[in-house]
């Protein structure tokens, strides 16, 4: 069983050591694993408990009238 646990026994021990000798890389391998778990739980967050809807889509294309279009007339058509 204690085989099994190793990897993670050492990669503690080396976080541990790298909070007193070097906290800048600590901090970095802090912010860069709470980045994914994150992106994943703030959407959920904000659409459950703050009541967040998002916004209508912007519109792509010009509204077409709802009649019969008229025939140009002019501009060299004829």
């Amino acid at each position: 069983m204690a085989s099994i646990l190793s990897p993670f026994r050492r990669g503690y021990r080396h976080l541990q050591y790298l909070a007193h000798e070097q906290p800048v890389i600590f901090y970095s391998c802090v912010l860069g694993l709470t980045g994914p778990v994150l992106a994943l739980t703030v959407p959920a967050v904000r659409r459950d408990w703050l009541g967040y809807t998002p916004a209508e889509p912007i519109p792509t294309t010009y509204p077409v009238p709802k009649r019969p279009r008229k025939p140009v007339q002019g501009y060299e058509d004829e």
